[in-house]
């Protein structure tokens, strides 16, 4: 049995936090430079060198990369054989998310939904716990901005829609959505599950790195269609139209109920600024 602090879990999200506001992840830095150099001159190859400008500027000082500086989404994967000391986990968690935000200088954006009354410090976070084989402890922060998290949907399908009907369902999300979630997105989708699991699913496909694939064959293929279909709707980057409407679509799945088919489309927007540590 390995004892960790939850002080220590805390000051390491505190870590990831500051600095995911003020970067986008190499693999979506990557993604956005390829689609430039594929753009073909005009808007969308323009709006596209100024999104890379602007990211390479907040980085450079340390600035924040969106005004939107999301709701904090962490993730914590709990070995079996760790034991947890110290102040309560949660209180833990947005004990750090509250430091950073205050440090960074981070807009803070989280409310109660019916007063609307700003907690003024970005707290509460999302928090998810997951209990998993070994004795360490996996972070994933997760900044999500809620301009694109707004044009995200869940499909309850009949199973005898199919994969057909999974591609329909992404396409579909983000053809409605336009251009305000500030594309080119990411688009994660959970499949299968409950209701809740395949939303837990499509925030965790998030988490990926854009350009990896499902291990599934039959799954990936539900990527690669997908991706296809969204980038010939000539969206575009920021709606200027174009041939980069999405930078990818990662899916993740689970067992379901032989009377469902739950499929959750979670939108995030060209900003993605996930960050992962282990402890």
């Amino acid at each position: 049995m390995r004892t960790v602090d939850t002080k220590e879990i805390a000051d390491k999200i505190y870590e990831l936090a500051l600095s995911a506001g003020v970067t986008l992840t190499p693999s979506c830095m990557d993604a956005l430079k390829k689609a430039r150099d594929g753009e073909d001159e005009g808007a969308a190859k323009f709006a596209l060198s100024t999104l890379i400008d602007n990211a390479e500027l907040a980085k450079e000082r340390a600035l924040p990369v969106c005004q939107d500086t999301g709701m904090a989404v962490v993730i914590l994967d709990i070995g079996q054989e760790v034991c947890l000391v110290g102040d309560l986990l949660e209180d833990a968690v947005n004990d750090a998310v509250r430091r950073a935000y205050k440090d960074g200088y981070f807009r803070k954006s989280i409310c109660d939904p019916i007063t609307r009354e700003n907690t003024g410090d970005n707290t509460p976070a999302a928090i998810h716990t997951h209990i998993v084989a070994g004795d360490r402890v996996g972070i994933t922060y997760l900044p999500k901005g809620f301009g694109s998290e707004n044009m995200s949907a869940m499909y309850m399908l009949k199973p005898a829609q199919g994969v057909d009907g999974i591609v329909d369902a992404i396409v579909g999300t983000v053809k409605k959505a336009g251009s305000r979630p500030c594309p080119p997105v990411l688009v994660g989708v959970g499949i299968g599950g409950s209701f809740d699991t395949s939303a837990f699913l499509a925030k965790k496909a998030l988490t990926r790195d854009v350009g990896t694939h499902s291990e599934r064959a039959d799954i990936a293929e539900i990527e690669k269609v997908a991706l296809e279909k969204i980038n010939a709707l000539d969206i575009g980057c920021q709606g200027f139209h174009g041939k980069t409407t999405a930078i990818g679509v990662n899916c993740e799945w689970a067992y379901t109920h032989i009377a469902g088919l739950p499929v959750a489309v979670n939108i995030q927007c060209h900003c993605v600024r996930c960050r992962k540590a282990t402890i």
